[in-house]
């Protein structure tokens, strides 16, 4: 966001309206119902303990809440992925549409897009985050949004059917409520977090379960109660992690572990790398015994583990042995060339799976919105196929074109 450094530029409407303009500059905002919305409704008067310059910047979360550790369980979340959010929601007047997860702010705005003739339900399970969001809701002028305290993994059943429903935490399965609720032709928006990768997913309901019409890059605070993440996640040295919700996948912090001291394997794809929020998804999905990996600065500094491990990198993890992405400069490929880093007695073998998994994605899916995700509500299936993820109460799915 560009700074505004005169006292009467760096008023609430001219900061405003200075994020609206970005958000159309970063395709955030692509529709006129949206970039009205985010122009109407006083962002920081959902935030007024915090600078203006914090509450208008584009990619910077606002705290509401920590938990009994320090760390944020409730944020007003950036004015960009809300409103990538709101675009795939395409939340038409005259809807119904049920929020999982207060804030205030968020189910203002869904309230400017559906109107007088449309209400907009907000449900959120911790009583201190409901209330301050009603407090800012009254203040702000938006009294007919319905604040409900409940767990978000019951939904709002006395409003339903609604035509949207979206979650603004992220989910590590679908409840079954949430379809039960969402009208036939209805469209479900979330982050959901398959095998530590998030993604907004904006899912339209059909006869067999849900089915993406798209997918974005997204980072939110986990849901709590019921609807919270189920997966493990190990220490195998100071700084360095592993975690995955495949119950297949043995995490051995010991092995791994003695397995990252032995020599590191290095091998390159002579493949491009590019959009690695696509292939990233992709990894996801295929990998075999798929975990992610995550790193300190002062472990890649060390030079121990690839600086793609640092925001956290797709891994393909056996009882013994790790491998991972990694990339270097290669005029040969456009820029770069993907690679993979393997350590322990099978590195040669994990090395070459994923480096067949590289190479088969830019020959054949190097684009975007290359993927086509389902979910599949119900018991698990007594075999699951590649390219999989279960959940709880159904199945993930990925198909790729």
């Amino acid at each position: 966001m560009t700074a505004l450094h005169s006292s009467t530029a760096r008023t609430p409407d001219v900061l405003r309206a200075a994020m609206v303009r970005a958000l159309h500059d970063q395709d955030a905002i692509k529709s006129k119902p949206v970039a009205a919305a985010f122009e109407a409704v006083p962002r920081h008067r959902f935030a007024p303990e915090a600078p203006l310059d914090q509450v208008y910047d584009l990619h910077r979360t606002v705290p509401v809440k920590k938990d009994e550790h320090g760390f944020d369980s409730s944020v007003m979340s950036t004015a960009h992925v809300q409103a990538v959010m709101l675009e795939q929601a395409d939340v038409m007047p005259g809807r119904h549409v049920l929020e999982i997860g207060s804030g205030g702010y968020n189910a203002a705005l869904l309230q400017e897009l559906v109107g007088q003739g449309g209400q907009v339900t907000s449900v959120d399970i911790d009583r201190d985050v409901v209330e301050r969001a009603r407090r800012c809701l009254d203040d702000a002028g938006y009294e007919r949004v319905r604040t409900v305290l409940a767990d978000g993994a019951a939904g709002a059943p006395e409003g339903a059917p609604y035509d949207r429903i979206v979650v603004t935490a992220a989910a590590w399965d679908i409840p079954p409520a949430w379809i039960d609720q969402l009208a036939e032709k209805g469209r479900l928006v979330v982050p959901l977090t398959m095998r530590g990768t998030t993604r907004s997913i904006a899912f339209d309901r059909d006869a067999e379960g849900l089915t993406s019409c798209s997918y974005r890059l997204a980072r939110f605070v986990p849901m709590q109660g019921e609807g919270s993440a189920q997966e493990r996640k190990v220490m195998i040295r100071e700084g360095v992690a592993l975690q995955t919700d495949d119950a297949r996948v043995n995490l051995d912090a010991e092995v791994l572990n003695k397995a990252l001291n032995a020599s590191r394997l290095e091998r390159w794809s002579g493949a491009v790398y590019d959009l690695p929020d696509e292939l990233e998804l992709y990894l996801t999905f295929e990998l075999p015994g798929a975990a992610r990996l995550h790193a300190s600065n002062e472990i890649v500094e060390q030079g121990l583990v690839e600086a793609s491990a640092l925001l956290g990198v797709p891994a393909l993890v056996n009882d013994d042995s790790i491998a991972y992405r990694t990339r270097r400069e290669n005029e040969a490929t456009g820029g770069f060339e993907s690679g993979v880093i393997a350590h322990g007695p099978q590195a040669e073998v994990l090395a070459a799976q994923y480096l067949d998994l590289l190479r088969h994605w830019a020959g054949n899916h190097r684009r975007r919105g290359a993927g086509t995700l389902r979910y599949l509500p119900g018991p698990a299936p007594s075999f699951i196929p590649q390219g999989a993820i279960l959940r709880g109460h159904g199945l993930v799915t990925a198909s790729w074109h």
